[in-house]
């Protein structure tokens, strides 16, 4: 699904990208670390928001 900021990712994706497990994806959402939204039980990241939590860490980390 893409949206007009950019692609909307499942959390398998995310999950891939990242390298993490299910529960630390769905701990960075439910903490607010990693933006998602929610259309009835699925659960979509923006790719943009992705990108920010990269960066984010990537500040954090410097």
């Amino acid at each position: 699904m893409t949206t007009a900021t950019g692609q909307l990712l499942t959390v398998p994706e995310v999950m891939a990208r990242l390298k993490f497990g299910r529960s630390k994806v769905y701990d960075l959402m439910r903490s607010k670390r990693l933006i998602s939204i929610t259309e009835g039980r699925a659960r979509r990241i923006p790719e943009n928001a992705l990108q920010n939590y990269i960066r984010d860490r990537i500040e954090e980390a410097a």
